[in-house]
């Protein structure tokens, strides 16, 4: 189907709006005029009857042997005074002594009206049929000397007279109708085309489909997006932005500042620059944003854009990536620590010193025997399996004695447990608890993990010198570090959002004995998949 132009569409609704709102002016006051017309001819043709009927030579004329030789001249020249159509007189039986047409005196009078002037003596303007045509009347009665009715005066004016004087008024004011309607179309012209420049020339399915294309545009983009006009008002955002940040449609009209007090966006609105990958902190969340000036018509700055994304995802994914080459480092680190003993004991062979190889043999056999009774026979996943290998070759390298506690027992993860999780969660509490107990003479770290019960449970202990109280409740905030090296203090924050992702907690305390013990409790199911079954 062919769509009408939106100029087209405001040419028509304003001129079918301004000839309706004129045709019925017109009609009203045309109705109007035709009463107040109609009234004032009748009052008009009222009062020559009556001032016709009072007048003495016409009363006297009533008793003269032919009354039509005076009455009629008067009658003829009173009707040319007054302009009406006709001024006809008659006695009591309505016979005529005056009429424009001189062939009808002696005859009665036409129109049945005059009973109430003839008969009650009223004044009166009646609407009748005459022999003239249908016309508008006024009745006087004429009285003798001595108050008795001896006739009737009857002043008319046809209506199509009337109606002729009506239509006269109606085409004047139908004179000023036309220039209002062409005033309007003029208008109208000048409306639609500033309404088109406004939309940029768009029309009205043009710019719904641009809004339906630009909301889907905005809900697949993963970044987060706000818009500001030039007033600093929030005008649009984008639903990456609200659950980035929090927000809500609470937040939209609201000035940028109450919102974000850290904003930079004034400064773009002032020079009119893009930035680009800029850091900064938004609502606790470290975000690196893109800003856009908007422009108006005429150049000038109308708004900004901004765009961010979360950084914390960035650094998460460095993390993980951190700990997959950590655990590839730990691998190394163990064979590096078996090809060492391997090369011990090759040496022992040449040397002769069998005892002593033998002795180094059964020594790590038997340390390896407890060690993988425990690891492989009752530690079953595969990931946490391969995270202890690798911690145990650094630890052995570290000269730390990693020990896996032998009531440990451990199922495969569910799905939810995927590789990098296990990596970031145990790798990030072994690292730390060797780096616990570096500077002590007898290093010892234990590991313990069981899923007896609704939960998984992992715990890791060391005999370092415990973590100081005043520190305990910062310990897990992003970037805060008990050691003064720069790029720390994130491992343990991944641990605990990735634990809270789980649906799952991790607790810390220090050990009477000396030493830190971190338990985490992440239970078997999550709980919206537990919503969804029940």
């Amino acid at each position: 189907m062919k769509r009408v132009k939106l100029k087209t569409k405001i040419l028509v609704l304003i001129t079918g709006l301004i000839v309706s709102i004129t045709v019925l002016l017109t009609a009203i006051n045309g109705y109007f005029e035709w009463k107040e017309t109609e009234e004032q001819i009748g009052q008009r043709a009222l009062q020559a009857a009556t001032t016709m009927s009072f007048m003495p030579t016409v009363r006297n004329a009533f008793s003269s042997e032919q009354p039509e030789k005076i009455i009629q001249p008067i009658a003829e020249n009173f009707r040319e005074i007054v302009g009406a159509e006709f001024v006809v007189v008659g006695n009591t039986d309505s016979i005529r002594y005056a009429h424009p047409d001189v062939n009808k005196l002696g005859k009665r009078m036409i129109g049945g009206d005059n009973d109430r002037a003839l008969l009650k003596g009223e004044y009166y303007t009646s609407k009748a049929v005459g022999s003239l045509g249908p016309s508008l009347r006024g009745k006087a009665p004429v009285l003798d000397k001595d108050g008795e009715i001896i006739g009737i005066i009857s002043v008319g004016f046809l209506v199509d007279d009337i109606q002729s004087i009506i239509m006269q008024k109606l085409l004047k004011a139908s004179g000023f109708s036309f220039i209002v309607l062409v005033f309007g179309i003029i208008g109208s012209v000048l409306l639609a085309n500033n309404i088109r420049k406004d939309t940029f020339g768009l029309e009205p399915h043009q710019i719904a489909s641009l809004y339906r294309d630009r909301n889907a545009i905005l809900a697949s983009i993963k970044e987060g997006i706000i818009a500001i006009n030039k007033e600093g008002q929030i005008t649009m955002m984008n639903d990456s932005a609200k659950n980035m940040l929090g927000l809500s449609n609470d937040h939209v009209n609201k000035k940028i500042e109450d919102v974000f007090p850290n904003t930079k966006m004034y400064a773009v609105l002032s020079s009119g620059g893009t930035v680009h990958d800029d850091e900064m902190v938004l609502n606790n969340r470290e975000v690196i944003v893109n800003r856009t000036p908007i422009f108006g018509k005429r150049g000038e700055v109308a708004g900004v854009v901004s765009s961010f994304r979360d950084k914390t995802e960035i650094n998460e994914m460095l993390n993980t990536l951190s700990e997959v080459r950590a655990y590839s480092e730990d691998l190394r680190a163990q064979t590096h620590e078996y090809t060492n003993k391997l090369y011990v004991l090759s040496g022992l062979l040449q040397l002769g010193h069998y005892n002593e190889a033998i002795d180094l043999i059964q020594t790590e056999s038997q340390l390896h025997l407890h060690q993988n009774k425990v690891l492989l026979g009752q530690l079953k996943d595969r990931t946490v399996q391969a995270v202890l290998l690798g911690k145990i070759g650094k630890a052995s390298e570290k000269k730390i004695n990693l020990h896996i506690d032998a009531n440990s027992s451990l199922e495969e993860l569910p799905n939810q447990f995927d590789m990098g999780k296990v990596i970031t969660i145990l790798g990030n509490l072994l690292d730390n608890a060797m780096e616990a107990v570096e500077n002590k003479s007898d290093k010892h770290v234990t590991f313990f993990a069981t899923d007896m019960g609704g939960d998984i449970v992992f715990e890791i202990a060391d005999n370092g010198d415990g973590i100081p109280n005043e520190m305990m409740e910062h310990i897990f905030d992003f970037g805060f570090s008990t050691k003064a090296v720069d790029n720390r203090g994130f491992g343990l924050a991944n641990v605990k959002k990735i634990i809270h992702e789980l649906g799952g907690q991790i607790e810390v305390h220090n050990q009477p004995s000396g030493g830190a013990v971190f338990s985490v409790f992440i239970p078997k199911v999550l709980q919206r998949t537990l919503q969804q079954v029940t």
